[in-house]
């Protein structure tokens, strides 16, 4: 089974801050980022490695070698893989997702970015996405890295989310507003 979300939140929020402290005393941000990165793509890459994270089948020196070897082949930093050996020796491997998760909101509040979450209906242009940083930009006051996914029932527009601020400009939303104020009319 599953832990619950807030336990699972708690546990990464502690690791996440542990790992931060070391790379950022070791001046290894970028290098925690890269990792980030790959073990991400492997994650989403592999249904058996999301499945070996959350068994209990497996014994805490079963999870720490395939960790070490799964840490040696992507080629992760020391600071990642002593991490991720601590977690599974704890049986905490479940809790990657989220701490993947705060580990780049920890890295992002470091460098002064914000994670804007962009949905379109179809895929940006390089030029359309640098165009809406800038104004994302303009509007926050910090740089923005621009979450980007597509969803072809928006019809045309953007769905932006920055923090706690949505701005919607798809079709489909327009559309639901002008059928909402028609049942009020008739």
């Amino acid at each position: 089974m599953s832990e619950p979300a807030s336990i699972s939140t708690g546990i990464a929020a502690r690791y996440a801050t542990a790992i931060f402290e070391l790379a950022k005393e070791g001046s290894a941000l970028t290098a925690l980022e890269a990792d980030l990165d790959t073990l991400e793509t492997a994650l989403n890459d592999s249904a058996d490695l999301r499945a070996v994270l959350s068994s209990p089948v497996y014994s805490r020196e079963d999870l720490g070698k395939a960790i070490s070897a799964l840490s040696d082949k992507l080629g992760l930093s020391a600071t990642t893989k002593g991490a991720l050996g601590m977690m599974a020796q704890n049986r905490r491997l479940f809790a990657l997702p989220q701490l993947i998760a705060e580990l780049r909101r920890m890295i992002a509040d470091e460098k002064g970015e914000i994670t804007a979450e962009v949905t379109s209906a179809t895929v940006l242009t390089k030029v359309q996405a640098d165009q809406l940083a800038a104004t994302l930009k303009a509007n926050v006051g910090k740089t923005v890295k621009l979450n980007v996914a597509v969803d072809e029932n928006l019809i045309g527009g953007l769905i932006v989310k920055v923090g706690s601020k949505m701005i919607d400009t798809s079709i489909r939303s327009k559309l639901a507003a002008l059928q909402h104020s028609m049942k009020e009319v008739g």
